[in-house]
């Protein structure tokens, strides 16, 4: 049998192909590292591109940012966010199908996140994050200054898009899918935050809060516009005086006056394949070692799980959807995020760096006790850090893991010392809730295009409540976690809470530490 042997061409770049071909490819490398197994590795490695390409935010800018680099930016523009109505009872209605009824659910999820996707594209917006079943859109401004109208365009266009899904067929009956939009115009701060290990694309500033404000202050059907928004286009729209100082767009425009989409390509853009001789170990590893030079950028923007399932996945370009039953964590790390706007001239890069310490040491305590941290995201104040355990990886004890994880991120915020920006030290601190139950998940998006690895349902929408309830650095654990828990930590009760979307009060505890 002939091993690789040290002065293999291959053994360069071993290191760095480990983690990014499937396990059987590089067996068949370290064994037989000959130019049809090359051949295979770049073609893999050229599908992985795209997928990554595909799951990560245009906004990030590759050609100038090295993995472990803190970059901050500010940035112009409309931004939009969504939110679905109804999914839960759609979720329900198919669980009890076992895997035809995840199916049936990703069909009609692909079908609404491909038509949202699409236009949004076409209109010029930028689908910077999935959050659940919520997406968070930039209109980046342009020298026209048109963005926000063009926002308002794409959501009415978006809002006319649903009636394919006023009347959904499912085993239990029909389920009528809704969606909220709320747009607001401003600046926020982008920063690349981590170390090269885990990167993360975050958004700051208080605009990026009222783009928030303006969808939950909406309502089903309609786009809700801030007042800063409405004051760029009340001249080109017509509106009604909505809750607290919103506006609601009046959708009486012909097509003609809705007019043509955009259809502006925005960000990066893959390089065209090149063309190379295919018996040439030279020139194919050549193009191999380029190719590790544009995914591994791409690459530090992937919990390492959900790296490893998209590598082993690749040649099927599908993960399939399952209803498991994950411990969902939510943190809102409270202080450094809304210090952005204060920031003096030269201060975000300190702020940015603040952040990305935070972040590195609470993404490794879940890396250790082997959960995933999903996404950094926006929130109405601070940023939310989504954790998940047990999938896509389960253990036998992922509530244990979920509160010991708890516990160490506490101790790590408490013991940040904050920079002083704008000449104000930020009082840095965080709230935390965990829940577990039934979910879903799925590979959600445009599967020919941008989409993301989720898990969605009332499981996590619960969390978050949780994580609301909580006082300064204090943990809040659903009844089925702390029964899990409760002979290796310390917990207490609070007893019957009302929570939004649940029809009875649920007992809640407050995880006070390891026993």
């Amino acid at each position: 049998m002939e091993f690789m042997l040290p002065e293999s061409p291959l053994t360069i770049i071993e290191s760095r192909l480990r983690y990014l071909i499937p396990a059987e490819m590089y067996a068949a490398m370290w064994l037989n590292p000959s130019v049809d197994i090359m051949i295979r590795m770049h073609d893999h490695l050229r599908t992985l591109q795209r997928i990554l390409h595909d799951y990560t935010s245009r906004q990030i800018d590759i050609t100038k940012l090295k993995p472990g680099d803190v970059k901050t930016e500010w940035q112009y523009g409309a931004m939009m966010f969504t939110d679905l109505a109804g999914f839960t009872k759609l979720m329900e209605a198919n669980a009890s199908k076992g895997k035809e009824g995840a199916e049936n659910l990703l069909k009609e999820l692909t079908k609404y996140f491909s038509t949202m996707i699409s236009i949004i594209s076409k209109s010029g917006g930028e689908l910077v994050e999935f959050t659940g079943d919520a997406m968070l859109v930039v209109f980046p401004k342009k020298e026209k200054r048109d963005e926000t109208s063009r926002a308002i365009r794409a959501g009415l266009r978006m809002q006319r898009a649903m009636k394919d899904f006023a009347e959904i067929e499912t085993p239990v009956g029909t389920v009528n899918l809704q969606m909220r939009i709320g747009i607001h115009s401003g600046r926020f701060l982008t920063a690349e935050i981590g170390t090269p290990r885990r990167m993360e694309h975050v958004l700051l500033g208080k605009d990026v809060q009222k783009a928030k404000l303006s969808e939950s202050n909406g309502r089903n059907g309609l786009v809700n516009v801030s007042q800063n928004a409405y004051n760029l286009v009340k001249d080109d729209f017509r509106f009604e005086v909505g809750d607290e100082g919103y506006y609601l767009v009046l959708d009486d425009m012909t097509a003609e006056d809705l007019g043509d989409y955009e259809i502006t390509p925005l960000g990066r853009r893959m390089a065209s394949p090149v063309l190379i001789d295919r018996k040439n170990k030279k020139e194919v590893l050549e193009s191999i070692t380029n190719l590790l030079n544009s995914i591994e950028p791409l690459a530090s923007y992937i919990p390492d799980p959900v790296l490893s399932m998209l590598v082993e996945s690749a040649s099927s370009r599908r993960i399939d959807p399952e209803f498991p039953t994950p411990t969902i964590m939510f943190i809102n790390f409270i202080g450094l995020p809304e210090s952005a706007d204060r920031a003096l001239p030269g201060e975000e890069r300190k702020l940015a760096a603040s952040f990305s310490k935070a972040f590195s040491l609470i993404n490794a305590a879940v890396d250790a006790r082997g959960g995933v941290l999903k996404k950094v995201t926006y929130h109405l104040s601070g940023s939310d850090i989504v954790v998940y355990f047990g999938v896509p990886n389960a253990h036998t004890n992922d509530e244990f893991r979920a509160a010991s994880a708890a516990i160490a991120i506490r101790d790590i915020v408490e013991n940040i010392k904050p920079p002083t920006i704008g000449g104000i030290q930020p009082d840095v601190y965080c709230q935390i809730g965990i829940n577990k139950g039934p979910a879903f998940m799925a590979e959600v998006g445009d599967p020919r295009g941008r989409r993301e690895f989720n898990v969605l349902g009332d499981t996590v929408n619960t969390a978050a409540r949780l994580m609301n309830r909580a006082q300064k650095n204090q943990i809040i654990v659903a009844e089925s976690v702390m029964k899990a828990i409760e002979e290796k930590f310390e917990c207490s009760s609070i007893g019957e809470v009302s929570l939004k979307g649940k029809s009875k009060p649920l007992n809640l505890y407050e995880l006070v530490k390891q026993k």
